[in-house]
């Protein structure tokens, strides 16, 4: 049972939240599983099939290719309760099925290669570009080493970033993606962590792998929502969401839906909980005590106010889109940034929502069984990704705010 369903009333969830509710009757399970999951060390292929099922990976995929052409609003509220019963798995599963979206800018060629081979296909993607390609007749090669590529091993393909080498005088190296099939790669056991441990973020290993010129998105058409295959989408503004306006909204409803689940959690065992008394007086009713009322308080506003703030602004970066499709108006540098700080301030809700309930969870809270505990660390994972972390994106964001040149990802 929901145990915080009346702190979030249901007029207040998007109006394409079929998917959210699609996925209910697979929660249960999936919760069942999380401490498996995290000792795994991946995503189960149980867990992804019964998402597939729900039409998971299909609601932000191209209706040509068998998607539903959706809302990104409507991804990432289903997100929000995936990540309550496994933060591991909406992380990926959220990535997962984002990645559709941003295959869809690829080159039709790509889009016609990945889904004409496999419409259930799956892409995994290491977004750092730290290394450089090499230019080679038709394309590019590429050797070394991808890292933190979540879901690696429930895909079958990945996005390496990579630096690109100019063409000729005068250019300069420019960062992207590249395409590459699952069998041009290994897996390296790199994923040994205390948060998000169920997602399987490890490293590629690439030798010599040549990757046909086609096969390449330039983060600087990705970041702009301006690409080689969003032109091909018009009408509802999904495909043209700037890159950065779109995804990390995927990451922070994974720490969103963590604390989600936390509060449910915390709220289920407290109320039947007593102090034991071992040297001061025992059989006190915990939920009766003011300090854990506030946190419980502090925690339900916290995540609501998250949960909002990542609705109403993806639903927002979807609409600017589709103005600007209607040549409307420009997606402007205050609307992406705005879209960062959404992003990352969700997160900080989140982790303000965990550690109330985390400190108070007693000697029961140190097993690595406890879902609030695990919600914790899950929670301090996400806000140390460069795309959610306060200190990176809140300096940006005032920045922009004091009149100076931000300094950072949008």
């Amino acid at each position: 049972m929901n145990n915080t369903a009346a702190l979030f009333p249901a007029s207040a969830r998007v109006e394409t939240a079929c998917l959210a509710d699609r996925i209910v009757p697979v929660l249960d399970e999936i919760r069942a599983g999380a401490r498996d999951t995290e000792k795994l060390g991946r995503v189960p292929a149980r867990n992804i099939d019964l998402l597939r099922s729900a039409g998971y990976f299909d609601i932000v995929k191209p209706a040509r290719f068998g998607g539903a052409e959706g809302s990104f609003a409507e991804l990432v509220d289903a997100n929000i309760e995936l990540s309550s019963a496994c933060a591991s798995t909406g992380w990926v599963a959220g990535l997962l099925s984002a990645h559709q979206w941003l295959l869809a800018m690829f080159d039709e060629r790509v889009q016609q290669e990945v889904w004409g081979g496999n419409p259930d296909a799956l892409l995994c993607g290491s977004y750092a570009p730290v290394r450089m390609a090499e230019r080679v007749e038709g394309g590019f090669r590429l050797s070394g080493d991808w890292a933190f590529a979540s879901g690696c091993e429930n895909a079958g393909w990945a996005l390496c970033a990579a630096i690109i080498p100019p063409k000729g005088e005068g250019e300069r190296p420019v960062p992207a993606f590249l395409l590459v099939p699952a069998g041009d790669y290994t897996i390296a056991e790199t994923w040994d962590v205390v948060g998000l441990a169920g997602t399987g973020s490890k490293s590629l290993i690439l030798e010599e792998v040549f990757v046909p010129e086609y096969r390449m998105l330039s983060f600087a058409d990705a970041t702009s929502g301006r690409t080689p295959g969003g032109r091909g989408y018009k009408g509802i503004g999904l495909f043209n969401i700037p890159l950065l306006m779109g995804i990390p909204f995927c990451l922070g409803s994974a720490a969103v839906g963590g604390a989600k689940g936390a509060l449910d959690s915390y709220i289920g065992h407290i109320g039947t909980r007593v102090t034991r008394g071992a040297v001061a007086g025992g059989n006190n009713k915990i939920a009766e005590f003011p300090t854990i009322q506030l946190r419980v308080a502090e925690a339900s506003a916290s995540v609501d106010a998250a949960r909002e703030i990542l609705l109403r602004d993806i639903a927002r970066a979807q609409q600017l889109a589709q103005a600007r499709e209607d040549g409307a108006a420009e997606i402007t540098e205050e609307d992406r940034i705005l879209a960062r700080r959404s992003q990352s301030f969700a997160v900080s809700l989140a982790l303000r929502a965990v550690e109330a309930l985390n400190a108070s969870t007693g000697g029961l809270g140190l097993q690595m069984s406890n879902p609030v505990q695990r919600a914790w660390r899950d929670a301090n994972a996400v806000g140390r990704h460069i795309s959610m972390n306060w200190d990176a994106v809140g300096t940006m964001v005032g920045q922009q705010l004091l009149g100076l040149p931000p300094k950072g990802q949008f």
